[in-house]
Parts: structure tokens; C-alpha cells; sequence
């Protein structure tokens, strides 16, 4: 068969992509294979692939990939996160392209709009990782809002508020104006802005005198309840018992005592808006102070406020000082540097807002969740997260989980008409259960008023590795053989997020570990470090990276700079070399290929030696690829692959065993050769999951439903590693002679003689016929003493000797062999006196004068070798 000159990537890709999925190589059901599990970090419904998705989920491929064919069943779960902000904040933007405002329509209403986004957007990146060769279980893909995994997430709720770990209260929380909900510590990002620092004085009540106070906030003092200073503070020891007045709003407050207050820091007087800041609303509570609540929900100032009621906060901040100004209490006001919360969503500064909401008790289960990764019953890849995980999970705090939105998992609590509420399942659970609450038997669904809040986008993907099991129907036994899942690899950017809480359900949930390893990955940043974004348009597009580079160049490219848990420096040149290095494979198969058989050659010895040896190289490398896999070192399993592939097999044993130009090749050699690289590809398969498949189905017939992807990995045996040894010293002999042929500008088709000092016979000569092929010797003598009229070098303690004869002219070479010695003696004199000067000696850097010690010692050993040479010429 003609084989094309170049490998076409796009036909490859979609041809065997089309075979695996119409073979159903990437199914799994349970059977008496030991199962290999892993659950996809579900991408954001309303996602596409970026870069951060490409490596995530080709490492993910790797693993599963090399499970299937170390004979495991393995089983990866695809599937997508409702992202309720997210996906919310969607919906709401293209409803105002349309004219529609969200308070406009009813739950139901907003609801339909919301399912239409999701059917148009959902598949869509699932798709995408399809062109990158993702072998998932497609027929398992979930969604955290569809109907199996929103029960697992509202049965849950029921069990942890049975056993009073769910409470309402009211609590400070970080409030979203854009989005108008709470969000949780972790989705708050902060950002270094340039801001003011107003200083204001407030008006001592009754008597001549200010305080001075320093905000970044000025609109906020219209909340303020009172002023704090520290009792330690000389400074104000006049101050104690005294009240101020809250300028504008001329409302009078007291002046307390808090150790909290820095002396330090500012001017030592702090305003206390408990309504606002959440440590004025801690010192609010110990102080048992009013709280003023001035925003409403979407930012603009409240009528508790006063002033500029209905206005945005942002307004009013401009706005107040001219008023300020104008009633005498502005000081000064300077430039400030400082850090300012914003919704990782919506980019809207966030506001701490006292709220009524739903929180988990996080303690207990943090506890046990801390102890199974800091035992390493959970390990993590790399080790060091553990620190950045124990800070997390010894400062933890109960989880908010309540979000005021429509699109996600609604809280399952049922209110009474007299305020009361039951938690249930369902309408019916919660007929029966208020019938019980309140003794009367006329109570009906209509009755009930269920909360409007939805649960946290975490609150369901927390579930993942169980509910993707439909874990918690006691009707599946899927569960009980694919959980605990193996490996999970996700960003370290969400280890508090996602990671630390499906590992706190799993043991709250089902009483173990939900993977056994977490491998890290690390952040996708352009070559000058900067994070890939879309804001900063330094972000390729994934899919035009596969189209040009092929999925496998890509999938390489990125490996190739990817360690565990660093980041990743990515550069096109990355994917372009691995797009060369899969052309290589190509051409190195098309060379196979291309030979001739003749089954009634003998085998050569070198083709028989080059084999031996390949094999032991071989075993080698499968060894140290095996522990790459076990530390998690998956760049390094690839680099691996990659250079015997590159190194051994294409630049040295192809070249051993390869026929003379047009000559045909034995069939035992070719046979040996064709289960090579059958070797090879399969420990590539992972990494390159296209060009391997399509190579190995063309080097032997295959029969349908056949596939490289439940091959068997090869298994290491034995290696001979002096043999490995004695191989190295060979490929320096072949180097030697090879740079002896270009400097004296002898072709490697002249036919040479070569001579190798043995004095006492113990020289290994296992390797003699491969060196004798590829330095195209004639012959291969082992002499006793030195051989005169010949160029020499050195590998190690032996010598070899190339009798120059007819190929070169001996006193052309002589000639130039003196004229290099004179300048060698001329530079060791240079050297020499330099190092005879005790003042240079004495003064220069010791540094230097080592450089110059070796200069010395170089021209030495150079002059010595030209001095045999020469001689050995004569």
C-alpha cells in the first residue's frame, strides 16, 4: 500500500475517533477486572475548551488510557456543572439584548429561558473534547442539575439537616450586587486598586473638638454606629465615655474601647459600621451596637441611608465628599493603594452584607477530611499542597450555602404560614411532614411557601464522585465497584473549592476516601508568565492549536513543559515539535515499510547485536516509565518514551539493522523490528493516542474491533544494564570515527580500516560487528601496542586507531597538524606567564584564576595529543 509523505493529522484523528466510539472501546460495566475510576472536573455548562481544559483532560486521557491497557476496567465519567452564577448571569445579559428584565418573570418563566441556554450551550465543550481524543464514557455523561444527580444533592441536604449540621442565620456574608447573591470566601478574588484615603472629622458631641477618622469608604459613614478607640491609647484617654456626631446625618453615637483597634495604623480613631465590614459587625456584636444596613440589594443606597437614597454606592462615593467638604469635616484626602474584593463571576466589587441565610457546619468534617490527606490515605501529587490544604481546613468556617437565585438545586425547606418550616424531598414529603409539625390534617401544598433560594453551585459537584454513580439510590450497586474513584487531577486553584469538599462528603457520605491520588496540575501562562485569558487575548484557541499541530502534537507540546503542580509556560513551538516529533514516528514507520523481505538471508550479526541490545533498552525504559507513573510524573514518563523513540530507535537501531541501499532485509530482523516499534507505540498510545493507533493497525493485518487502546502494555523483563553500559561506549567509538571522517573530510561511503588497542585481551567485544557497520570498517583488528601512521582517539581507557593509507595526504596533515601546535604552544606561553604573575595570582578572583589554571591545563593535553599525532603520522 502507498503510504502518504507526511502524516495528515485531520484524517487520522476523525477516522479513529469514529472507530473507537462505533467499537464502544470507551464503555465500562462492572466485571471481575479491577476497575480504574475517574470523574472529569466538570467544566462550567456554559464553558468552551481553553487551555486549562486542554491539559487538565489530556492528562486525564493519559491515565485512563494506560489503565485500559495495564488491564483494568476503566471508567471515565464525562459531564458537565449547572455553574449557577455563571450560568445565571448569562441568561440574564442575553434577556436584556431582548428587552426582557429578569424581575419581570416568574421562577418558572426565567427557569425555561435558562433550560433553552443550557440545551443551545451544554454539549458544547464536551464536544470540543472529543477532537482532543478524550476516551470518556459518553453514555455516562451527567449533568449536576439533571434528574439522578438533583436528587442525590436535595436527599443530602434532608441527612445533614436531620443530623443539625444545616442551620439558617443571619450572618455577614459577601454580597454580589451584580448578581444579587451571597458568595462564599473562596469565590471572592482580590485586586489591587489605586484608591483615596479620606480623612474626616467628626464633631465631639457637646463640647469643642474632633475625631478624626481615615476611610476608604466615605459613603459608608452614613451606616456608622460608633467610633472605636484602643483603651491603651494615651492618646485619646479624653475621649473615653464621650460621643461623636455622624456627619451629614448629625446622628449621635458613643466612643468604645477595643483592644482590636491597631494604634499603628491610620489615626487610631476607627469608625465601626457593623452593617458593612465584617469585623465592625464582630465588634458590633461584643459591643451589642446598633447595625445599619444603607445598600439594598443591587448596590444603590437604602432608605435607611437618608441620603442620597436609590443612588449607586460608586455615585455617592464621588458625590458625599462636596458635601463633606462644604459642612467642614473633610481634613485631607490621599492617594491609597489597597485590596478590594470582587466576585470571581461577575468582576463586581463585593459588598459584606448582613444576610439571612443557609449554612453547613463545616468543623467536624474538616477534621476527619484533614486527617485522611495529611496521613496520606488521600495523597497529593505534588506533596507540597498539603500545607496549602491544612491552612484551609484548620481556618475553616461553616459553609454559606444558600444562593439568591433560580438556577440551580432549590432548598428543600417548606415554610408554615406562622414562619415555621419542615425539610423535605418533595411537595408530598412536605404535606405530611407540616401535617405532623402542626397537627392539622387541612394543611395542602398551597399552604406551604418552599424557600426561594438555591443551593451553591459546590453543593452539588461536592457530590460528584458518588452522585455520578446515582450513589445514593439504594437500588445501584454501580457504586459499590467503581467507588472510591482512583485518581482525580484538577487545578490546585480549587483545593478548598471542590477538593477538600467531595473529600469531606466521601467520608460523611459513604465512610471513605473519594480518590485515592489528586494529581495537581499547575496554570497555563504565556512565555512571559503572564495567565492565559481571553481579557488579555493571549489565550489561543484550542481547537485551531489541533487543527494546525494535530491533537497529538498538542497533547505532547503541552506535556513537554508541564511538571506537577508547576506551571505551564506554553508556546507554540511546544506543539510545533511535538507535531515533528509525530512526523518522525511517521517516517520512521514509512522506512519499515518500505523494506524488501528476503526469507532466505541470514540474519547479520550486527542486525542480531542491535536487536539484543534494543530489547535490554527497551526493558529499560518501560522500568522507568512504570515508576514515572507511580510518582505521578507524567512529563517525565513521556520525556522518556519520547527519547527512545527518538534517540535509540530512530537515530541508532534503525540504523543498525537497516538493509543496504535497495537491498533487501532478512525476516527475522524485520519481524523483530516490526514488534519494536509495535512496543513502542503502545507505551506512546497514552500520549498520542492517533498516530499510534494508525501505525499499529498498518504494521501487522488487524481484524475488525481490533485496537491498539486494549492492547496489553509491555511488561518489563529483564535488563542487562552492563550490556546497556557497554552499548554507551560503543556509540562513542561510532562518534569517534564519525568525527574523525568530517574533520578530515573522508565520506562515510570510503571504506576505512579500524584498529582497537586491546593489551590484554579483556576488551567486551559483544558490540564489534554494530561498530564495524556503522563506521563502515573493513575490518576490525585488536592490536597490542599503539599503531603508527594513524589518527587516533580515546573512549575511556581505550584506544582506537584509524589508519589513514591513501584517504588522506600525510604531510598535508602533518603540515596542518604543526601549524595547530604552534598556536597551542604560543597560547600556553600566554597563559603561563599570566599565571607566573604573583601579583595576578595574589589579586584576581579565585574564580578567575581557576579559569585560567584550566586554560593552561587544556592547551597541555591539546599539545600532547597534536605531539602524538604527529608522530604517529611520520
Amino acid at each position: 500500500m502507498e503510504l502518504a509523505s507526511t502524516y495528515n493529522s485531520v484524517e487520522t484523528e476523525d477516522k479513529w475517533y469514529k472507530y473507537w466510539m462505533d467499537q464502544n472501546l470507551f464503555h465500562s460495566e462492572p466485571d471481575e477486572r479491577e476497575p480504574y475510576t475517574v470523574v472529569i472536573p466538570p467544566p462550567n455548562v456554559t464553558g468552551v475548551l481553553h487551555m486549562g481544559h486542554m491539559l487538565n483532560n489530556t492528562i486525564q486521557d493519559i491515565l485512563v488510557r494506560r489503565a485500559r491497557m495495564m488491564g483494568k476496567n476503566a471508567c471515565w465519567v464525562p459531564g458537565t456543572d449547572h455553574a449557577s452564577i455563571a450560568t445565571e448571569a448569562k441568561v440574564v445579559n442575553r434577556l436584556k439584548t431582548q428587552g426582557i428584565d429578569k424581575a419581570d418573570l416568574t421562577r418558572d418563566e426565567f427557569l425555561g429561558h435558562a433550560w433553552d441556554w443550557t440545551e443551545e450551550h451544554g454539549g458544547i465543550i464536551l464536544e470540543q473534547l472529543k477532537k482532543l481524543g478524550a476516551s470518556c464514557d459518553w453514555d455516562r455523561t451527567c449533568f449536576t442539575l439533571d434528574k439522578e444527580r438533583s436528587e442525590s444533592v436535595i436527599d443530602t441536604f434532608v441527612k445533614l439537616h436531620e443530623k443539625g449540621l444545616i442551620y439558617r442565620g443571619v450572618r455577614m456574608v459577601n454580597w454580589d450586587p451584580d448578581a444579587l447573591t451571597a458568595v462564599s470566601d473562596e469565590e471572592v478574588v482580590y485586586k489591587e486598586v489605586k484608591s483615596k484615603l479620606y480623612y474626616l472629622n467628626y464633631n465631639i458631641e457637646g463640647e469643642e473638638g474632633t475625631v478624626t477618622i481615615a476611610t476608604t469608604r466615605p459613603e459608608t459613614i452614613l451606616g456608622d454606629t460608633a467610633v472605636c478607640i484602643n483603651p491603651n491609647d494615651e492618646r485619646f484617654t479624653h475621649l473615653k465615655g464621650k460621643r461623636v456626631i455622624v456627619p451629614l446625618v448629625n446622628r449621635s453615637i458613643p466612643i468604645i474601647e477595643d483592644d482590636y483597634v491597631d494604634m499603628e495604623f491610620g489615626t487610631g480613631c476607627l469608625k465601626i459600621t457593623p452593617a458593612h465590614d465584617i469585623n465592625d459587625y464582630e465588634m458590633g456584636m461584643r459591643h451589642n451596637l446598633e447595625s445599619i444596613d444603607i445598600l439594598n440589594d443591587d448596590g444603590t443606597l437604602s432608605e435607611k441611608a437618608q441620603l442620597f437614597v436609590g443612588k449607586d454606592r460608586f455615585v455617592v462615593r464621588e458625590e458625599i465628599i462636596p458635601e463633606l467638604q462644604k459642612a467642614g469635616n473633610v481634613l485631607k484626602i490621599e492617594d491609597y493603594d489597597n485590596k478590594v474584593g470582587c466576585s470571581e463571576r461577575t468582576g463586581a466589587v463585593i459588598e459584606p452584607k448582613l444576610s439571612t441565610q443557609w449554612f453547613l457546619k463545616m468543623t467536624e468534617m474538616a477534621k476527619v477530611a484533614l486527617d485522611a490527606v495529611m496521613t496520606d490515605e488521600v495523597q497529593f501529587h505534588p506533596a507540597k499542597f498539603k500545607n496549602v490544604y491544612r491552612h484551609w481546613m484548620e481556618n475553616v468556617k461553616d459553609w454559606c450555602i444558600s444562593r439568591q437565585l433560580y438556577w440551580g438545586h432549590r432548598i428543600p425547606v417548606y415554610y408554615l404560614q406562622n414562619g415555621e418550616f419542615v425539610v423535605a424531598k418533595n411537595d408530598e414529603e412536605a404535606v405530611r411532614l407540616a401535617k405532623e409539625k402542626s397537627g392539622n390534617d387541612a394543611i395542602a401544598i398551597a399552604d406551604l411557601r418552599q424557600e426561594e433560594d438555591v443551593l451553591d453551585t459546590w453543593a452539588s459537584s461536592w457530590l460528584w464522585p458518588i452522585s455520578v454513580f446515582d450513589g445514593f439510590n439504594p437500588d445501584k450497586n454501580e457504586i459499590d465497584y467503581y467507588y472510591p474513584t482512583s485518581d482525580l487531577v484538577t487545578g490546585h486553584d480549587i483545593i478548598f473549592f471542590w477538593v477538600a469538599r467531595m473529600i469531606m462528603a466521601g467520608y460523611e457520605f459513604k465512610g471513605t476516601f473519594p480518590f485515592k491520588n489528586v494529581y495537581f496540575t499547575g496554570m497555563v501562562r504565556d512565555d512571559q508568565g503572564r495567565k492565559m485569558s481571553k481579557q488579555l487575548g493571549n489565550s489561543p484557541d484550542p481547537l485551531d492549536l489541533i487543527a494546525k499541530y494535530g491533537a497529538d502534537g498538542v497533547r505532547v507540546g503541552m506535556l513537554l513543559c508541564s511538571p506537577a503542580g508547576g506551571d505551564l509556560l506554553f508556546d507554540d513551538s511546544l506543539t510545533e515539535q511535538g507535531r515533528n516529533f509525530a512526523n518522525k514516528i511517521w517516517n520512521a514507520f514509512r522506512l519499515v515499510k518500505g523494506w524488501e523481505v528476503d526469507s532466505s538471508l541470514p540474519q547479520p550479526d550486527s542486525a542480531a547485536k542491535g536487536i539484543e541490545w534494543f530489547s535490554h533498552k527497551l526493558n529499560q525504559t518501560i522500568e522507568v516509565v512504570n515508576d514515572h507513573f507511580s510518582k505521578y510524573r507524567i512529563s517525565d514518563a513521556l520525556m522518556s518514551v519520547y527519547t527512545l523513540f527518538r534517540d535509540d530507535f530512530s537515530s541508532w537501531y534503525l540504523e543498525i539493522v537497516k538493509p543496504g541501499y535497495q537491498q533487501p532485509i532478512d525476516e527475522v530482523t524485520l519481524k523483530a523490528t516490526i514488534d519494536n516499534f509495535d512496543k513502542i507505540l503502545r507505551l506512546l498510545h497514552p500520549f498520542m493516542p492517533f498516530i499510534s493507533e494508525e501505525i499499529w493497525q498498518l504494521l501487522e493485518p488487524r481484524k475488525e474491533g481490533e485496537s491498539i487502546m486494549v492492547a496489553q502494555m509491555p511488561e518489563v523483563t529483564k535488563v542487562d544494564e552492563k550490556l546497556l553500559a557497554n552499548f554507551e561506549l560503543t556509540k562513542e567509538a561510532v562518534a569517534g570515527v564519525r568525527n574523525i571522517r568530517k574533520q578530515k573530510n573522508i565520506a562515510n561511503k570510503e571504506v576505512i580500516a579500524l584498529s582497537i588497542l586491546d593489551n590484554d585481551g579483556s576488551l567486551d567485544k559483544t558490540f564489534i560487528p554494530i561498530l564495524s557497520k556503522l563506521a563502515n570498517a573493513s575490518e576490525v583488528n585488536f592490536v597490542t601496542e599503539k599503531v603508527s601512521g594513524a589518527l587516533s582517539f580515546m573512549v575511556k581507557a581505550t584506544e582506537y586507531y584509524i589508519p589513514l593509507g591513501d584517504l588522506v595526504d600525510a604531510e598535508e596533515e602533518i603540515k596542518k597538524l604543526e601549524e595547530e601546535l604552534k598556536y597551542q604552544k604560543g597560547f600556553l606561553t600566554s597563559v603561563s606567564k599570566k599565571l607566573s604573575n604573583e601579583r595576578f595570582v595574589n589579586n584576581a578572583p579565585e574564580k578567575v584564576v581557576a579559569i585560567e589554571k584550566q586554560k593552561q591545563a587544556d592547551a597541555e593535553a591539546k599539545i600532547k595529543a597534536i605531539e602524538e599525532s604527529i608522530a604517529n603520522l611520520k
